[in-house]
């Protein structure tokens, strides 16, 4: 078993290469398989079997922590200095509108899922002490809600047991990484599905034009083909920023955990939602100003060279046979996923919203700022900048939400 990181990280590396060179390969077997797998989630998968099969061991590893603070933080930030906010507000309500159903969804899907098989199979279901099981789905929301900060948040404000908390983490994992799937690979067939579902894109079109309108302007402005500085410039803004945020956040937490301790409840004592929070708002600033122009110089190619590597990394975490483990809980999470998805579905096709708009929504709910931009990429990557600030509103209001949740999860047995 392979639990050296620079290893892992070569054979991610390998992988990755080898994915890329199938899928461009002439062969018919290669083009029909990538016709049905999208190359983003093959790239997802994959790494998943090395763990699924204990080729590598990844308890000890911290590629998923470097992913996430430096990896995540600095492929943002390429994606975010080309936005364009006033373009982004055409995109119109709907967005925002599906965002509030899919959080709806998870607050009342939970209460709704427990009390299912409270009927079904009560003598499964645990409700005294720390184990409870409306604790540990209190946990789940915070996450699905919010993010892995605000489930810490809760693990605490609810003590929840320790084997619970890993129960309630192996079904977010797992309901995560394959609804994360389920919608790469759904993007891949957006536009028959818009067509089928007459859905209106007008709003996605008009940014794209905006963008697109903008572009062609600043083509007219001879730029200097990329140069040895223009990437380096690139690498100097993406890090650059990561570097600050992390310094913010360094002196932010320990401010707000001193002076203000109620403030956790908001997340402002997460390390992690202060870098996203600071990379965000430097970003935006920065696009704003000359910043942007290194889109054309080939900052959009390593953002998504950093995307891939962040997928790929994401998809260590994913254990295919984790689903044989504590079924009624898996189960539960099915069911609540289920009803969080129909919601959105139902909400979608009432207003007639893309379903690129569907599944960015549901994305920033289920896995929050690390992985919704990579969602809206794969549909368009004008909306990651939309993605990621929706998200980070979920850190903001998750606890709120969540607090609702457990209590109607708790009044189940009363």
């Amino acid at each position: 078993m392979i639990n050296q990181d620079p290893v892992i990280l070569g054979l991610l590396a390998a992988t990755l290469g080898l994915i890329f060179y199938t899928s461009e390969h002439p062969h018919p077997f290669w083009k029909k398989f990538y016709h049905f797998m999208p190359v983003m989630v093959v790239c997802y998968i994959a790494p998943s079997l090395f763990n699924t099969f204990d080729i590598i061991d990844t308890t000890q590893s911290q590629l998923n922590h470097v992913a996430s603070r430096y990896i995540m933080p600095s492929c943002l930030t390429l994606l975010i200095i080309s936005v364009d906010i006033k373009s982004m507000l055409m995109l119109g309500p709907k967005i925002i509108v599906l965002f509030l159903v899919g959080s709806i969804g998870i607050i009342l899907g939970g209460p709704l899922s427990l009390y299912i098989f409270s009927l079904l199979s009560p003598e499964l279901i645990n409700w005294e002490g720390s184990a409870a099981a409306w604790r540990g789905m209190a946990t789940l929301a915070g996450n699905w809600i919010g993010g892995t900060a605000n489930q810490l948040a809760m693990k605490e404000v609810y003590a929840v047991d320790d084997n619970m908390f890993a129960i309630m983490i192996s079904v977010n994992v797992v309901f995560s990484a394959l609804w994360m799937s389920f919608l790469l690979f759904c993007a891949n067939h957006a536009n028959a599905i818009d067509s089928k579902l007459k859905a209106d894109n007008n709003g996605i079109n008009t940014l794209v034009e905006s963008i697109n309108l903008r572009d062609k302007t600043q083509s007219k402005i001879k730029l200097p083909l990329p140069s040895l500085s223009s990437y380096m410039a690139i690498f100097a803004v993406a890090f650059g920023v990561t570097g600050f945020a992390h310094l913010g956040a360094d002196l932010l937490v320990p401010f707000f955990s001193q002076h203000y301790p109620q403030s956790e409840k908001l997340s402002f004592t997460s390390h992690f939602f202060w870098i996203v929070i600071i990379v965000t708002s430097v970003s935006i600033a920065l696009s704003y100003t000359k910043v942007r122009r290194l889109e054309r110089q080939g900052a959009s190619k390593i953002s998504t060279a950093l995307l891939y590597l962040l997928i790929a990394t994401m998809g260590l975490k994913m254990d295919l046979t984790m689903i044989n483990d504590f079924p009624i809980y898996f189960a539960i999470g099915f069911v609540w996923l289920g009803f969080h998805a129909l919601l959105i579905l139902i909400a979608g096709l009432i207003i007639k919203a893309p379903l690129a708009y569907m599944a960015i929504s549901s994305q920033c709910c289920i896995g929050g700022a690390a992985s919704s931009p990579i969602v809206a990429m794969a549909f368009n990557r004008h909306l990651a900048p939309v993605a990621v600030m929706l998200s980070v509103f979920g850190y903001a209001w998750a606890n709120y939400m969540v607090w609702i949740c457990a209590e109607l999860m708790r009044m189940i047995n009363q």
